[in-house]
């Protein structure tokens, strides 16, 4: 990502190196958690759902959505999770997958592993109450 500088040019991308083990934020959610690191002026977020985690019933009561209106494009580092769409869509991401999911979903973990995901478009807002989102 190249930013544009005060005089209207492109501002140079700057060098930065961050882990998850350190991140900017940790929201914690029932069965589960984001970490979230800000860099190159962006956020990335590392999903952690353990087994038993389903949005509807652990994220739904704080995002207060009918289904999880933030879209994603995410690799799947481990564990198998159910993705179904509002359309009726459905499938199972394993790990070594990557998905790209508009806005309007539910999703599951399957099986006893916990499921983690990388995600480089869904993470901004992901498990905030809507006071918290920015208009």
């Amino acid at each position: 990502m190249v930013a544009d500088d005060a005089e209207g040019g492109a501002a140079m991308q700057e060098t930065a190196h961050k882990g998850f083990a350190s991140a900017d934020e940790v929201r914690p959610f029932p069965n589960g958690h984001a970490d979230i690191l800000l860099i190159g002026g962006d956020e990335v977020g590392r999903l952690v759902f353990e087994p038993g985690w389903r949005w509807s019933n652990d994220v739904k009561p704080i995002a207060k959505t009918t289904s999880c209106e933030a879209p994603h494009f995410q690799y799947h580092v481990s564990g198998r999770l159910a993705i179904r769409m509002d359309d009726g869509t459905e499938f199972v991401a394993e790990p070594g997958d990557v998905t790209s999911l508009p806005s309007g979903h539910d999703a599951w973990v399957v099986g006893d592993e916990p499921a983690v995901v990388i995600d480089w478009f869904g993470a901004t807002n992901y498990a905030k109450r809507p006071s918290e989102v920015a208009p």
